[in-house]
Order: C-alpha cells, then structure tokens, then sequence
C-alpha cells in the first residue's frame, strides 16, 4: 500500500498543480474520483492488466466513463499515466488528489461512530467543536453501531478518537492483564 502511495504521489502532485492553475480543482477532482472508482473495480483492474490492449486505449476507455470534465489537461495526463503504465494508480492518485484540495480548502470529512442514534442537533454541536479543534470546516458523516454500548468513535485521515464505553472496557481490561 505505501509503495503504490510513493508511486502515485508525483502524478498526483502534478495533476493538483495542473488543476490549480487552471482553476479547476473541482473538475479535476471529480474525473479523477470517477477514474479511481472505475480502476478499483476488479474486472477493469484485468481489463488494464491486458497486454493485448494498447496503453493509450484503456485510458480512452476510462476516460469515456468519467466524461463531464474531461479537459485537454485531463486527456494529457492520463495519456502520460497509460504511456507509463500507471493507469492502476489512479484509485491512490485520486485520494491523495482529494487530500491536497481538503487542505488547500481547510475542509476535512469525519466519520462518527455512535451507540445511539444522534440528532441534528448533537451532529451539529459536535461538527462545531471539532471545527473549532481542527481549524477546518467540517462535513459530518454518522452512523449506528449498538456494540459500542456507550460513546461514539471519531475518525478523520488517520486520527481516531475512541470515547466509546467499549473502547474503555478494553483500555481497562488491558490495564489489568499488563
């Protein structure tokens, strides 16, 4: 996993500098959400892993899913991905595209892991704090997991914060048999 991320860390860098200075993050963000998506999907993973099919065509081919956006910048750099043979990024390409716009736009996406179901009200008190604690504006995703007994579990990128009573059961138990 960390090799495909170096590898597509360069392609995705370049797409990010090529979409800011035309002023289409959004564009490019969306095609390459869709490409990703696409490239993830087992049968087009053989379908690109086919030394029958030329490069340049099973890009044409990705690109013909994600049409809306599409760009002459957008049609070069995938060209630049087949002719490298680097079509099978696209999925970490995207991610670490969308990473770079959530930090230049100081937005962040959190997913909330409750015991119990959360009103509109709670949602929106805790996306508050945790704006305020983040410095980002927050977009809100939760769910219902009933084994958490108590508390919720937050997750961001790769912070996560357990104030579930099941998280400090196990902290305890832990504790205990050290």
């Amino acid at each position: 996993m960390a090799e495909l991320r170096t590898l597509a860390r360069p392609y995705a860098k370049a797409a990010f500098t090529a979409a800011q200075e035309h002023k289409q993050l959004a564009e490019w963000s969306q095609v390459l959400t869709v490409a990703g998506q696409v490239t993830a999907n087992e049968d087009i993973r053989q379908l690109l892993a086919n030394p029958g099919l030329e490069e340049q065509k099973k890009a044409e081919l990705i690109l013909e899913v994600a049409e809306d956006g599409v760009t002459d910048q957008v049609r070069n750099f995938f060209a630049v991905l087949a002719e490298n043979r680097r079509l099978t990024l696209l999925p970490e390409i995207a991610a670490l595209f969308n990473t770079y716009r959530a930090d230049l736009e100081r937005t962040v996406d959190i997913e909330v892991t409750a015991a119990f179901e959360l009103t509109d009200e709670q949602q929106q008190k805790l996306a508050q704090a945790l704006s305020k604690k983040l410095e980002r504006q927050v977009s809100l995703a939760a769910s219902l997991d009933k084994s958490l007994i108590g508390g919720v579990i937050i997750r961001t990128g790769d912070m996560v914060i357990d104030a579930s009573v099941r998280g400090k059961l196990t902290k305890l138990a832990d504790a205990l048999g050290s």
